[in-house]
């Protein structure tokens, strides 16, 4: 029996602790950090049908229905005028059992872990990865030390085992923009709560959906925002009450209604992925942010770690991981690149390439062809 371990019980952790469970030949162990696992409640996530396929294979499809929410649309907007631009549907790329999902990440995570509680070490900080031969030495801060046939890093974009490994700073860079996260009791005047609000605005952009059977709506804005290096560093920065005001100021004059409906309002910096980390061992791997962060603007940091997650285990599981970082880097790239092109559209400010960008999206949203090469080569696995 194989024994893999796990370093992080976020979304891939835990999910690719879901498959090699079903397989008698692996013992698993996941390592966590913190004492609690993170679920930050409230807050939502989306999930494409190539991660919903996937998700299905450990039960998804039998979580309550009340906590899971298919929007069958994705309405975009214009945060100027509050006009509506045009309308996706992203039911197209649907099966009977495969449907864009949002819920609340918290109900993702407890579905997750529903049947590893007994393989989860909280309190665990790795402080040390050393090769030998075949066998992986991990030791933590709390002066144990595990061994391990295979050893998964999913501890997220500032991973410390990746820096162990590297022997330096996982190379992550800001994005120049702020993230605006919280949860709307009611929603908003004029918007189809069933689905998916996509506004789009100068230097600015932000996402409204379900996530609740109360009515609750996950709102999530991305903010051009430029950060020293001291600032990028200072993490306590982003719970200051002056920064938030300072930031808060800036928000679209039009739409700062909506703060006054905001609940759990937080603040952070989007930092995301240089470049890939490539290892010479083929039993240690990064999965999740730990291998690559995207920008947040193509709604699919979820779904490819979970995607990723997918591919690594079964290229272990069939003895293939030779391949699996050159069909991960393939796919990876081409989000990456479409998530820095929608930050770039959602985010123009001049009248005329706005109304330029306008124009051309009410075609592509109708066009087939477009849309089955943008997105469904992404949405296919």
């Amino acid at each position: 029996m194989k024994k893999v371990a796990i370093i992080g019980a976020g979304i891939s952790g835990l999910f690719i602790a879901n498959l090699f469970k079903k397989n008698p030949n692996y013992q698993i162990t996941i390592y966590e950090k913190n004492i609690l696992i993170a679920l930050e409640e409230g807050y939502g996530v989306q999930l494409s049908v190539n991660s919903i396929k996937l998700l299905n294979k450990i039960g998804f499809e039998k979580l309550k229905i009340k906590e899971k929410f298919t929007p069958e649309k994705v309405n975009f907007y214009s945060i100027e005028n509050s006009n509506k631009i045009c309308e996706l549907d992203i039911a197209d790329f649907n099966s009977d059992d495969c449907k864009y999902t949002t819920l609340k990440r918290s109900s993702l995570i407890n579905f997750l872990k529903t049947d590893l509680e007994s393989f989860i070490k909280t309190g665990y900080n790795i402080s040390n990865i050393e090769h030998q031969d075949k066998m992986i030495k991990i030791s933590f801060e709390n002066g144990e030390v595990k061994e391990c046939d295979y050893l998964i890093i999913s501890d997220g974009i500032f991973s410390k085992s990746k820096r162990l490994i590297s022997k330096s700073e996982a190379k992550t860079r800001y994005n120049n923009t702020l993230a605006i996260r919280g949860i709307l009791n009611k929603s908003p005047e004029n918007i189809d709560s069933k689905n998916i609000s996509l506004f789009l605005g100068s230097d600015f952009h932000y996402v409204i959906y379900p996530v609740s059977p109360n009515g609750e709506l996950n709102f999530i804005a991305i903010m051009k925002y430029q950060l020293s290096l001291e600032e990028q560093k200072n993490f306590s920065l982003f719970s200051d009450n002056l920064f938030i005001k300072k930031v808060l100021e800036k928000f679209p004059p039009k739409n700062k209604g909506l703060l006054d409906d905001l609940k759990e309002l937080k603040i952070f910096p989007v930092f995301v992925s240089e470049n890939f980390y490539k290892l010479q061992n083929d039993n240690i791997h990064f999965i999740g942010d730990a291998f690559f962060a995207f920008p947040p603007s193509f709604a699919q940091g979820a779904s490819q770690s979970i995607e990723g997650a997918y591919e690594l285990f079964k290229s272990i599981e069939n003895n293939t991981e030779i391949n699996f970082l050159k069909n991960r880097v393939n796919k990876t790239k081409m989000v990456n690149i479409r998530s820095k092109f929608n930050q770039f559209a959602f985010h123009l400010s001049n009248p005329f390439t706005t109304f330029v960008r306008n124009f051309f999206l009410r075609r592509l949203v109708k066009n087939k062809k477009f849309l089955e090469s943008y997105l469904g080569k992404i949405y296919k696995n």
